[in-house]
């Protein structure tokens, strides 16, 4: 989980056990998205995942504002994102709304992180 190596592992898990609290909804339905029912039962750090992506979403979006430089690698990212999220989906509402709780998941940890002690 490359996004969450910058956090202190036990503070890490502090905050994201207290965002999960909350946000445990919006952690079902992206993790519904992003993995198979096969593979969400037998991955133990699945809600690790969901927030890495999120975190990821967070960081591409200061790409596409224009907040940070483009990458070499920020065009495949961007598709990367889209397709995880897009896939079978009918509208961009609906991937509107995917990409608005993994940046709001993303900041709520931030903010959680930051808070603690």
């Amino acid at each position: 989980m490359y996004m969450l190596k910058d956090y202190s592992e036990d503070k890490m898990h502090q905050s994201l056990d207290m965002l999960y609290i909350d946000r445990k909804n919006e952690f079902r339905e992206l993790s519904e998205v992003l993995l198979s029912e096969k593979a969400l039962k037998a991955m133990p750090n699945w809600k690790e995942f969901v927030l890495n992506f999120s975190l990821d979403v967070e960081e591409a979006f200061k790409t596409w504002s224009g907040q940070t430089e483009l990458l070499v690698s920020s065009p495949q990212k961007a598709l990367t994102i889209l397709r995880q999220l897009g896939h079978e989906k009918t509208s961009m509402n609906q991937l509107a709304h995917l990409l608005n709780i993994s940046y709001n998941l993303s900041l709520e940890f931030k903010e959680i992180y930051k808070r603690l002690k």
